[in-house]
């Protein structure tokens, strides 16, 4: 019963998902007018808009385990530039553009891999493939927002580490 109703779901879902996509990734399809295109629906938007805002939730989170345990590995490196003069806040940048790196580079390889993806569904399904400069550089500064506020908290810890007790740490 499950199935079969998952399925039933499924089967309705899956041209707008195609349509949603296409439109995601800059591709128009091949239609007389806009009158035919089925724009999906409020719910649906949202229920995709949800499930990205939780890929980013869960992406920061990996971020900002990444860089805490880096913090932790470093803690001696961190406690040497303290003690020889670093201050609190050269140690939060280093630690926040590395967090930037980190996502912008995360960001570049995932613009890659969407271009190379749009681009195979467009020639697959005998659409045009319109990447527009937009998207990329949103997706270039959704993926900095995501290094700058999941990075910030590991830079800070890093940053408020005693340098007594970081060279002690073994």
């Amino acid at each position: 019963m499950l199935l079969t109703s998952l399925s039933a779901c499924f089967r309705r879902a899956f041209p707008v998902l195609l349509t949603l996509l296409a439109f995601a990734a800059g591709c128009a399809p091949l239609r007389a007018s806009e009158a035919e295109l089925k724009l999906p629906d409020l719910h649906q938007a949202l229920f995709l808009g949800g499930i990205a805002g939780i890929s980013l939730l869960v992406g920061g989170i990996g971020i900002m385990n990444i860089m805490l345990v880096s913090v932790t590995e470093r803690t001696r490196e961190i406690g040497i530039r303290m003690a020889i003069g670093a201050r609190g806040r050269d140690i939060l940048l280093q630690f926040l553009l590395e967090a930037i790196v980190l996502t912008a580079a995360g960001g570049a390889i995932g613009m890659a891999t969407g271009t190379i993806a749009a681009r195979l569904l467009a020639s697959a399904m005998g659409w045009p493939a319109l990447l527009s400069a937009q998207s990329y550089v949103m997706s270039f500064a959704f993926s900095t927002v995501v290094g700058v506020l999941f990075g910030f908290y590991p830079a800070l810890r890093a940053s408020r580490l005693d340098p007594i007790e970081a060279l002690r740490y073994e």
